[in-house]
């Protein structure tokens, strides 16, 4: 019987690559894994506003327009949300390095100390679980594992069931049944708090 946590899987979508050059979260979606079972019914999704124009490149690929985001609510109201959604579980987010830097860099908007939970990184796990393969992207992984690909790639949430279905499929195919067995396979460099 796996004794993992909770976990809740992420993604962001992002008006570009780098938060320290001031990209924003523009939406942000979470789902909670609980006894190995995906709980699609309560997910987490929220636009927000980064409070600037979203550039061309990044409306390309998330489809998310100003208008979209204009009315949400910024990110130091998403934020505290996002976590209590998350509180006691650890976090999952394919290239969770990405999504862990724009976390860090936005939590510094926000009122007071916010303390962000240990996240993992379902491209590591691949990488572990895969080493002769090249690709390791979420849609080489998918493709792996013949996982149905969303018709709405780069949208928060169709990323986060899609890496949620991948997670668990690696779980089962990798016999990853504790905690300690999935950080050893998905740690990344420090990507806590």
């Amino acid at each position: 019987m796996p004794t993992l946590p909770p976990l809740t899987v992420f993604d962001t979508e992002t008006t570009g690559l780098d938060p320290l050059r001031g990209h924003k979260i523009i939406e942000i979606a979470g789902i909670r894994i609980e006894n190995g079972q995906i709980l699609d019914d309560r997910p987490f999704v929220q636009m927000v506003n980064p409070e600037r124009e979203i550039p061309w490149e990044a409306k390309q690929v998330n489809k998310i327009t100003d208008e979209e985001v204009r009315k949400a609510p910024t990110i130091d109201q998403v934020l505290p949300k996002f976590l209590e959604f998350a509180k006691g579980s650890i976090l999952i987010a394919h290239n969770a390095e990405f999504d862990m830097g724009f976390l860090k860099q936005e939590k510094e908007y926000c009122w007071g100390y916010v303390d962000l939970p240990e996240c993992l990184c379902t491209m590591n796990l691949s990488r572990k679980l895969f080493p002769g393969e090249f690709r390791h992207s979420l849609d080489a992984v998918a493709r792996r594992l013949n996982l149905t690909m969303p018709t709405d790639r780069h949208r928060a949430l169709p990323d986060v069931l899609l890496t949620a279905n991948a997670l668990l499929n690696m779980l089962s195919r990798g016999n990853i049944q504790t905690l300690e067995q999935l950080r050893t396979l998905a740690a990344s460099r420090q990507l806590v708090g």
